[in-house]
């Protein structure tokens, strides 16, 4: 059926229109009128708004907390990168290369915690560190190690590390079936082609799986990234809240303490500006260190 390029158009505009509301509306409308809101001094709920300029920028250069609070941001990026891709590409070449019969059921296992919320994850593993009735302590007592019981989410030493292990445990299962769909493509004469060349299973994972699932590590870490800076304050808030003596704060849960217990809103805009500018550089510059010549099939 020939269209004109009125009804081309017309289509195009169809399609566009609503997804450009949308986005506008839940993206664009948020980022600029955070950005708005950091010029005042705000409560969120008074009808009055007192404009200070950049005094709210001034503010986050000289607070003590925020130094402390990014740190804890790349801490956790770091750990739950190096974690989720070893355990995760682990995961993925035993499931795909060893022929395990119950492939089909580990997937499933460990795809279940990314069905399940953050917040019930964050409680869960509340209880699991709880220092008298949680299965850490009481594991360690049952093996002789007393002297390694602590109260972990109350120490200031241990706080911080202890939400990188729940970090990882929820976040596999989603890069395992990501790195197991770029395995799977990878045409088996590859393999052949290594074994007759003398090339045993580690060289073929480092020689032919690896740069062939590069686009996908690359796509887990950048997402991985992305989403730790920009969301993992959820799970800080149900476990820790940011204490003891803000030592798990990370920015965006010390953005909700600001803008919504201390009532200090144009701060909390200040903070989610530092937010985004610090995500773009990073994603920016992980995009540029992650570059590699694209590895055809």
């Amino acid at each position: 059926m020939v269209q004109s390029k009125k009804q081309k158009y017309l289509f195009l505009a169809f399609c566009l229109i609503p997804t450009f509301i949308m986005f506008s509306i839940f993206t664009l409308y948020p980022l600029f009128s955070g950005l708005y809101y950091s010029f005042f001094e705000w409560s969120g709920s008074s009808q009055t708004r007192e404009f200070v300029g950049l005094d709210n920028y001034t503010r986050l250069f000289n607070d003590d907390i925020i130094p402390a609070t990014i740190w804890h941001d790349y801490f956790l990026v770091i750990t739950k990168v190096i974690g989720i891709m070893i355990m995760a590409l682990f995961i993925a070449v035993a499931l795909t290369q060893l022929k395990i019969k119950e492939a089909p059921f580990y997937r499933i296992v460990f795809f279940f915690p990314n069905i399940m919320s953050v917040v019930v994850i964050g409680i869960l593993w509340t209880f699991i560190y709880n220092p008298n009735l949680g299965l850490v302590n009481s594991g360690l007592e049952a093996v002789g190690l007393e002297n390694w019981t602590r109260p972990w989410l109350g120490s200031e030493t241990w706080a911080l590390p202890s939400l990188v292990l729940p970090s990882i445990w929820a976040g596999i299962g989603l890069f395992m079936l990501l790195l197991m769909g770029g395995i799977a493509n990878i045409s088996k004469s590859n393999y052949e082609a290594a074994r007759i060349d003398g090339a045993n299973e580690w060289q073929q994972f480092w020689h032919v799986t690896l740069p062939l699932i590069w686009p996908q590590i690359k796509i887990s870490i950048l997402y991985i990234v992305i989403t730790t800076l920009n969301g993992s304050f959820i799970i800080v808030q149900v476990m820790t809240g940011g204490g003891p003596n803000n030592s798990t704060h990370v920015m965006g849960s010390y953005l909700y303490q600001q803008a919504f217990n201390q009532y200090n809103f144009g701060y909390g805009a200040t903070i989610g500006v530092m937010i985004l500018v610090i995500s773009l550089i990073t994603v920016i510059l992980l995009q540029f260190l992650l570059r590699r010549e694209k590895v055809e099939y």
